[in-house]
């Protein structure tokens, strides 16, 4: 998070501030991974092997 080096009791973080920090950044959703919606229609060549 501020990037000083790691301390062992907190590994990867520095102190339990940061590593508090990388926390609250996951359960708030702030590294979600992009995701783009494919609106299109299959095709119907994928339908027919999704079928099989």
């Amino acid at each position: 998070m501020c990037a000083r080096p790691s301390e062992q009791p907190w590994k990867p973080f520095c102190s339990k501030r940061c590593a508090d920090t990388d926390l609250a950044n996951w359960l708030k959703g702030a590294y979600a991974v992009p995701v783009v919606e494919d609106n299109a229609a299959p095709d119907s060549d994928a339908e027919s092997a999704a079928e099989r």
